[in-house]
């Protein structure tokens, strides 16, 4: 820890709130098409094709909306109505509108961490969406850096920390999925404190555990940190 020099955070569940927004967004549109299929059905089908759409149109709201109206379309064989792809779209809109909420701890860590060490924000997604919730949040003049990716690995964290001009040892990544915050980070040799979120999408579940080593910590909530550092 005496080595870190860089401190990175995730955005979205690990410095405000993001999983219920995109779960309650699920939850409107499975109403929307409940004269077709049931909710488990609905389920299972949109995140098989949210997965195989990836690579087309990534994470965030856009890509999740696209993935909708597709699924609108297909899973009822055309019967949708106009009326029910505009409350699908609609609902994409809200979200994007969504005010910001804090999670706890997180502007006394900042206000603790400003000036010992250098912060940025690493974080996977829309660049236009996550460039705005970062304005929203108010949290912009604590980071030297802002980092949006359109998938976190190993090469992406290699070349932020060469970016940053330092070794992985003095990396610490802090953030709420094991997949994509710190499972890439450890195998460079960098640091990883998980912050563990009530509501993780599957997608970022992992298989196995992690075993706690000094590059490796497991915190109850992100203000821990300052009994650390």
């Amino acid at each position: 820890m005496q080595d870190i020099k860089v401190i990175a955070f995730d955005a979205d569940d690990t410095l405000w709130i993001n999983e219920p927004y995109f779960r309650e967004f699920e939850e409107n549109y499975f109403k929307v098409l409940s004269p077709y299929l049931n909710e488990e059905e609905l389920k299972h089908k949109l995140f098989d094709l949210v997965i195989h759409n990836l690579s087309l149109y990534g994470y965030g709201t856009r890509g999740l909306s696209l993935s909708m109206i597709e699924g609108a379309i297909t899973f009822t064989n055309g019967q949708v109505t106009s009326n029910e792809i505009m409350q699908i779209i609609r609902l994409g809109q809200k979200m994007l509108k969504n005010p910001i909420e804090l999670l706890g701890g997180v502007i006394d860590s900042l206000e603790y961490l400003k000036g010992k060490y250098r912060l940025v924000v690493a974080t996977k997604g829309d660049l236009l969406e996550q460039e705005s919730k970062v304005q929203k949040s108010g949290l912009e003049k604590y980071f030297h850096h802002i980092e949006i990716v359109s998938e976190k690995t190993t090469s992406e964290y290699k070349k932020l920390i060469k970016h940053l001009d330092i070794q992985p040892s003095e990396f610490l990544m802090i953030g709420n999925s094991l997949k994509s915050d710190i499972v890439p980070v450890l195998e460079l040799g960098g640091n990883a404190f998980h912050v563990p979120f009530y509501s993780t999408w599957a997608h970022e579940m992992i298989d196995h555990e992690i075993e706690a080593t000094d590059r490796f910590k497991v915190l109850k909530t992100i203000d821990e940190i300052k009994d650390i550092l």
